[in-house]
């Protein structure tokens, strides 16, 4: 009965595990939920923010702010790489992390200079595995991203930029489309570009003081909203992708375990009918 005592420690070790899974893929829907709320929750004001940006956008207004400059030529450039800080997500970390590598190769393609920083472990451990240079990193930055966060995280960036120290800054993270789609996806925040005007009913706005105190003061709210979106909307999506690969392996457990019970019962069968042969042949050679 060796091999039946042998799969059933095999069938309460996957038991152990199925519950672990369990348990993981609730906490992770749990997270989920929040972590969509506050993505919902910035939309609206990401919204306006955009819409007044279109309206006061004008070609002469753009040539008095540094951060609407529009370089004749990209020579040097920021990737801010977003990624989460554990694991056990499936590739949601694989592919933002193969995002960067194909944004970083085009650039250095066409000649650009490229510093790349770093948000969360899997990221950073990445590319300093692989011998990369890391301009920046931050692992500290939890499930509850700030705006504080994100003006931490690009103002440096803005005031490069706006000394001509830097010609472009890309954001690569997980666009958080719904539960089940989260693709990486890679935006360009400086030089900004203001949204497109909406089609449908025109407003007239009362300036004041003037459009240009108003861009001064919205421009970089504006930039440091676009990378606050980044962190709520890749947290979610890093809870979204850590529910589903618990989910698969919970279900994988439960498909384990009716074979391994189906092997164990085989087993126990065979071992059961060995036994009967033999006390069917040792009665017949006491008879005989």
């Amino acid at each position: 009965m060796a091999k039946g005592r042998e799969l059933k420690g095999r069938i309460k070790s996957v038991e152990n595990t199925r519950k672990i899974t369990r348990t993981m893929e609730m906490v992770a829907a749990s997270k989920m939920k929040r972590a969509m709320d506050r993505v919902v929750a910035a939309r609206p004001y990401a919204g306006a923010l955009g819409e007044v940006m279109s309206r006061l956008y004008s070609a002469e207004l753009a040539e008095q702010f540094p951060l609407l400059r529009q370089p004749t030529q990209v020579r040097r450039a920021a990737v801010l790489l977003i990624t989460a800080n554990r694991g056990l997500s499936g590739a949601f970390n694989a592919n933002l992390i193969r995002e960067s590598r194909g944004l970083i190769a085009q650039l250095e393609r066409d000649g650009v200079e490229v510093d790349l920083h770093a948000v969360g472990r899997k990221g950073l451990g990445y590319y300093r595995y692989i011998g990369r240079a890391i301009a920046s990193s931050r692992i500290d930055i939890g499930d509850r991203p700030t705006t504080q966060n994100a003006a931490e995280l690009v103002d440096g960036l803005m005031d490069s930029f706006a000394n001509g120290g830097l010609d472009a800054v890309y954001i690569v993270h997980a666009h958080f489309r719904s539960a089940i789609s989260t693709p990486p996806t890679t935006e360009r925040i400086l030089p900004v570009t203001p949204p497109e005007r909406a089609q449908g009913r025109q407003y007239d706005y009362l300036l004041f003081p003037s459009a240009e105190e108003i861009l001064s003061s919205l421009l970089p709210a504006y930039v440091r909203n676009m990378v606050y979106r980044a962190l709520v909307e890749n947290t979610a999506a890093f809870y979204s992708a850590q529910r589903t690969a618990m989910k698969n392996a919970t279900d994988n457990a439960s498909d384990m375990l009716k074979i391994l019970g189906r092997t164990y019962n085989r087993a126990r069968q065979a071992n059961i009918t060995q036994e009967i042969a033999e006390i069917v042949g040792g009665a017949a050679a006491l008879q005989g």
